[in-house]
Parts: structure tokens; sequence; C-alpha cells
């Protein structure tokens, strides 16, 4: 088999067998096949598309690249959750808790954040003590006593899916539609959960800007799940307007916490409470309607912050921090945002918050940034609200004062003042499953 007969067939727009995608994965990562053939293959495949059973097979040879997770030793379902990311979505610390409370296990990988988004690792990280790289037995155990642990990924998991991403952010392949799902669903197979739940993002802070590309996508990673054993179902959320009020590491933390305790904003509140239902009815305890009331059930009786609390000790951290939040240590300075007009706000750059944010020193520029889990933004007003000159928009955070011009000026230049009220957008647009596409 020659590699150059592969990218040779797929230029031409023909379908490449499973035996001949997984030579092409395997002598990729043994290093057979140069990066330029690679690169060339990635350019055909951008052009020409996969079917679904080339998906699949690439999807499984990326999976089993390296490391798997059997998860056997841990009792129960597991539901393992994605999003593809955004600005103040702090969704996981919230629905894990709500999952895990309604007695259903999630032993969840997750990601730190690089550019204008945020990672669920580098939020637990705020939190003094929490530890993110644990041993398998340590894992194991954390799930079985809290229903629930998260942790960085580890070990050699997909490294095909790491040689090709760097391959694909340097070659203008990345965004294709069955190579983003391959390396979504690789991940997530290779992490071993029973069912998966999918929170596409969509709009101006998401990688996918329209609704119609998230479905796509959606049900092309839907379609991977299910094929290879796994109740999948994706939801597509909104993500044209950071999710809550708060954006930056200690302050996603204690904004989570209040939406644990029944607190947190409308937005963030019913895009968890959807999450959480439709992670449950993969779990199979019950109908949606009924996994949604149980969900909610589980934040209105305080069982599900008990679970975090419960995961944050015994990944070594200190929780009190969890039922007081007081604790986080503060930011030494603030700066607030003020409107420069009367008028309503009809549109939030979301990258352009995140970005903002990350100027305060709450993200990462590279992988070697520092971050400082203090910094960020509380949001005063969103899309929808009026305003008048001189009101406060937004508050920044940071420890040094000297970079609150560049972020203001940022965060200014991200929101939209205009004299009629913009047309109020769903949170959710839709729902993806085997059974198709539902719309609302």
């Amino acid at each position: 088999m020659r590699m150059y007969d592969l990218i040779a067939k797929k230029r031409n727009g023909e379908a490449l067998t499973k035996e001949e995608i997984e030579y092409l994965i395997s002598a990729y990562v043994a290093g057979e096949v140069p990066d330029y053939q690679m690169s060339a293959f990635l350019m055909a495949v951008y052009f020409r598309g996969m079917t679904e059973e080339e998906t699949l097979a690439m999807t499984m040879a990326v999976a089993h690249s390296g490391d798997t997770v059997d998860l056997s030793g841990i009792e129960g379902i597991k539901v393992d959750k994605h999003s593809t990311g955004g600005v103040g979505d702090k969704t996981t610390m919230i629905i894990a808790p709500i999952v895990a409370a309604c007695g259903v296990k999630v032993a969840k990988m997750s990601g730190r954040g690089l550019g204008h988004t945020g990672g669920t690792i580098d939020k637990l990280e705020s939190i003094p003590g929490f530890e993110t790289s644990l041993s398998k037995e340590e894992f194991f155990a954390t799930v079985n006593k809290a229903g629930l642990s998260v942790i960085g990924q580890s070990g050699n998991m997909t490294p095909a899916d790491k040689k090709m991403y760097a391959l694909r952010d340097v070659t203008a392949t990345v965004d294709s539609i069955p190579l983003i799902a391959v390396s979504i669903m690789g991940k997530k197979l290779a992490a071993g959960s029973d069912c998966i739940l999918l929170d596409v993002k969509t709009g101006s802070g998401a990688f996918m800007k329209t609704v119609d590309d998230s479905i796509a996508l959606a049900k092309e990673m839907v379609t991977i799940g299910e094929n290879a054993g796994k109740s999948t179902v994706a939801l597509i959320t909104d993500m044209d307007i950071p999710l809550g009020n708060y954006i930056g590491n200690s302050l996603e933390v204690i904004e989570a916490v209040n939406t644990l305790k029944g607190n947190g904003p409308a937005d963030l509140t019913e895009v968890c409470i959807n999450l959480a239902g439709n992670m449950l009815f993969l779990a199979k305890k019950g109908t949606l309607e009924e996994c949604k009331a149980m969900a909610k059930a589980r934040m209105e009786d305080g069982s599900a912050l008990e679970a975090f609390g419960k995961m944050v000790e015994a990944q070594h951290g200190d929780a009190s921090y969890v039922f007081d939040t007081e604790k986080f240590e503060k930011a030494a300075f603030s700066y607030d945002v003020k409107a420069e007009r009367d008028g309503f706000i009809t549109h939030m750059n979301t990258e352009g918050c995140g970005i903002a944010s990350a100027m305060l020193g709450a993200g990462r520029e590279t992988k070697e940034s520092t971050i400082d889990y203090a910094a960020g933004i509380i949001l005063h007003a969103k899309v929808g609200d009026e305003v008048k000159k001189g009101d406060c928009l937004a508050t920044l955070y940071a420890n040094k004062e000297e970079l609150f011009a560049a972020a203001a000026k940022r965060y200014t230049e991200s929101v939209t003042i205009s004299d009629t009220k913009a047309k109020e957008e769903p949170l959710i647009f839709a729902r993806v499953s085997k059974d198709g596409v539902e719309r609302f």
C-alpha cells in the first residue's frame, strides 16, 4: 500500500477502504508517512469530503492510535459531554455534579484554555489544592465515591489527532466538517464512556458561526457515535453572547457554584438544565422532560452542590471554597467599562469579549503563558438590555493596572449599542439525534 495512491484516490473523489484508512493513520503515527504527504491528503479531504463509512473508519483509527480508557472499573452507566468551546462556558462544573447527584457517573477528561476560550481544567485549578492529574486508580476511586471526576488529558491518547491537528492548523484545513468530527469523536471514543452528549456552540464566540454549519457538524458526530455503538445526542447552543455573566477562572467557579445553588443567571441555568437533562436521558433515567425535571430538582435540594464538593475534596482541593466562594482571592484592581451612549445592546462579539478577558491575564496566548486565576470580567449588561450613557456595562479585574486600557478598548469595540432592541434569539437552536434534527 502506498500513500501516494491513497492521496490520488481521495483527490479524485473516490472513497478509501477501512483497511486503507487504518494503514494511513498507523503509518503516519509510526513516522512512515511524512507530514507533506499527510498535508496533501488532508487538503484532498477538505475539498472532496468523506463518506459516512470513511469518517467512522478514520475516527476509530484515531481513537485507537494510542492509549484508550477502559471504564469498566467504574460502576454503572458512564456519560460524557463535549463542548466545542466558548466564552463563559462553565457548564461542565454545573452539569457533571447534577448528573452525578442523579446517580449517573461522569468520568470526564477536559482541556485547558487557549486564545479566547477558557478551559475547564484551568478553572478547576483556581480552587486551592485541586489536582487534575490523577492516576487511573485515583480517577476511578473518585468517580465511584463522588459520582464524578474531571481530570486533564494525559498519557498517549489519540496521538494521530495531535499530529494531524498541528498540520491542519498550519495548512488551512481546520474548518473541514469531517476532519473536525474525526478529531472530536476520536478523543471521545478513546475516553471510554457509554453515552456522549455534544454541546455544539454556534455564533461569534464559536468555531462554527452559523446554525446550519453547526447542525451539519452535529449530524456527522452523532452518526459516528451511533455507528461506534455509543448513544449520542447533540444540542446546538448559542455562543453569540457570552454564557452567564462571569468570564475568567475563579470567577467562573463562583458563578458555577451560584448556579448549583439555584442563584445563577437565567441563560446559564436554562442551558445547563437542558444539557444535564439530555445526559440523564441518554443514561435511560426517564423521558426527556422527566430528566430535565430531575436535573432541576437536584439543584434545588442542594445535592448537586454536595456532589461538586465531594469531587473537589476527593481531588485534594479545598472544598470550603465551594461552600464559601468569598474565600477566593480577589484581583488587586478593578475597572468599570461604561456605555458611551443611550440605547439597547444589540450585539456582543463574544470572541472579542473572550480576548479582552485573556488580555487581563485570564487566558493564554501560548501554551507556556501563566494564568492569573483572579483576572476576568463581570458583565452587567448583555444583548437585549437597555442602557443609558455612563451606565456600567462590565467590570474588568486584573492584578496589573496597566492591562486595563487595551482590554477595555477591546471590550468596548465588542459591544454594539443601537437605538432599537434586537430580536431575541433562542439559547438552544436544535437537538440532533439518531432520529433526526429537531429545531426550536
